[in-house]
């Protein structure tokens, strides 16, 4: 007899439960794994879309900063037209070309806090010598811009409690003692205000979650005729 046939093998193979077993373990490792690649990624668009945002705002106020600074060259004014500024929105002149006039592009600007059913944004509108307009900030939840006729400090508020509150508060002039705005057209600095709010993705304890942001930006710009005793 052929030993080699009757000869048991010392092989075996998984049993059916050890193969469940260990498809049920797999499965939750892959469940694990893309929780958290999921999550990963939710957070990073988030970092992205954030980064974004301020980068627009931030370019925004970079360019409103320079313009208005301007205002008043070439005028005896400080160059605010004060009917048609306010705490959302600036318009000021400048005479560039020395002519007497402010008829030019560029020598009229206006900047505005747009809110409709898109969302709220900052336009831009050069006036002369026929306005155009322009959109230099589309991720912007609001603006408000302060007049001074002192240099001034201030405590930057908290935009987490609401965006009422973003806005700068205890603003003391160089004497330490609080300082009144004045009308735009006695101001000599001038304080922008931006903020940017994110709401939160996803809900709360659920993978991926992102808690809602809020940021904002502060300039104080100084006015070219911001030395003159009087206007």
């Amino acid at each position: 007899m052929n030993k080699s046939l009757t000869k048991s093998s010392s092989q075996s193979g998984f049993s059916l439960l050890e193969l469940v077993i260990g498809m049920s373990i797999t499965l939750v490792i892959i469940t694990i794994a893309s929780t958290l690649l999921a999550s990963s990624f939710a957070i990073r668009g988030r970092e992205n879309q954030r980064s974004a945002a301020i980068a627009d705002a931030q370019r925004a106020l970079n360019t409103m900063s320079r313009e208005i600074a301007n205002a008043g060259y070439g005028l005896s004014t400080n160059g605010i037209v004060a009917g048609d500024s306010g705490l959302t929105q600036i318009r000021v002149r400048s005479d560039l070309d020395l002519s007497g006039a402010t008829t030019l592009s560029l020598e009229d600007l206006k900047y505005v806090l747009v809110n409709d059913a898109n969302g709220s944004f900052i336009v831009r509108m050069d006036l002369q010598p026929t306005q155009t307009t322009g959109l230099i900030a589309n991720r912007i939840d609001g603006l408000k811009i302060r007049y001074y006729d002192k240099r001034v400090t201030y405590t930057i508020g908290d935009c987490k409690t609401g965006v009422a509150n973003c806005d700068i508060t205890n603003v003391r002039n160089s004497a330490g003692t609080a300082q009144a705005e004045v009308t735009p057209d006695l101001a000599k600095y001038i304080v922008l205000i931006l903020n940017v709010t994110l709401p939160a993705v996803g809900a709360s304890g659920s993978p991926g979650y992102q808690p809602p942001s809020a940021t904002q930006l502060v300039s104080t710009v100084t006015l070219r005729n911001a030395n003159l005793q009087t206007y």
